[in-house]
């Protein structure tokens, strides 16, 4: 069992929790949760950058 397996296992969340919060969608960009980091800045869907201003993106 892997260290994030271990807090989950231990949170008391379930995996059918887990798995609804991240198939949420971003109200801005509309990615899932799972394509946003850990402060939820979005990195974008299949290698593409996030342009849509989710994350704050400020063109030139």
């Amino acid at each position: 069992m892997t260290l994030v397996e271990s807090k989950i296992e231990k949170s008391d969340i379930s995996n059918a929790e887990l798995i609804s919060h991240f198939r949420e969608k971003c109200t801005i960009c509309g990615h899932h949760r799972i394509m946003h980091d850990d402060v939820g800045k979005c990195e974008g869907v299949m290698n593409k950058p996030c342009t849509s201003g989710c994350d704050k993106f400020e063109a030139e």
